[in-house]
């Protein structure tokens, strides 16, 4: 089944998608008339191909990121340095448990690609499973390990035949976008799949 995904800030960059991969994109208008059978999903802000976030080590493996129910012993935020260690030091099923957590959150910020060497089977399981490509990074990054790092990296744009995997951010352009950060992420799409939609 075809699924039409359109952004009200950007109409002009609607995506029809079939099954992984993408069919079209182009304004809305023109697609929704050229499949009219494809179910529809409108959301605010911007569609976007998505975010790279550099820090895939550091978020996925050298962090630990809380159950919920630690949240009040350990907060809700990725717990980093000695902390962060000592309970991924508990075990395979403890630093499973956190790079799944740490995928999802990636995904309620848009990433759809992560980049850096990960080395730990739990990590990498957790990266395949979820469908986030994996790409090389640079040599110097330019600030600390965050969810939505500064400066944000968009991929390549969408085109037909591509890997469906694209986000939307409840903002009004790009430049809100870089101002308010990826926090503001509405929807994340990764292999055709709706992997994230804020509640």
């Amino acid at each position: 089944m075809l699924t039409l995904h359109t952004a009200d800030a950007s109409p002009e960059t609607a995506v029809v998608v079939d099954g992984a991969h993408i069919a079209a994109v182009g304004p809305y208008e023109r697609l929704a008339a050229a499949h009219p059978g494809a179910r529809l999903r409108r959301w605010p802000g911007i569609l976007t191909p998505g975010l790279l976030n550099p820090y895939g080590p550091e978020l996925l493996e050298q962090a630990y990121h809380p159950d919920p129910r630690e949240a009040d012993r350990l907060g809700t935020e990725p717990v980093f340095g000695e902390r962060a260690r000592a309970l991924l030091a508990a075990g395979p099923s403890a630093r499973g448990a956190s790079a799944r957590r740490g995928v999802q959150r990636m995904l309620a910020h848009g990433t759809v690609a992560v980049a850096g060497e990960l080395r730990g089977r739990e990590a990498l399981d957790a990266v395949r499973r979820a469908g986030l490509a994996l790409a090389g990074r640079p040599a110097a990054l330019p600030g600390p390990a965050a969810l939505s790092p500064v400066p944000l990296v968009l991929l390549p744009g969408l085109g037909p035949g591509k890997p469906a995997r694209f986000a939307v951010f409840d903002v009004p352009d790009r430049d809100a976008l870089v101002r308010d950060g990826a926090s503001t992420c509405v929807a994340t799409v990764v292999a055709g799949r709706l992997v994230y939609r804020r509640r």
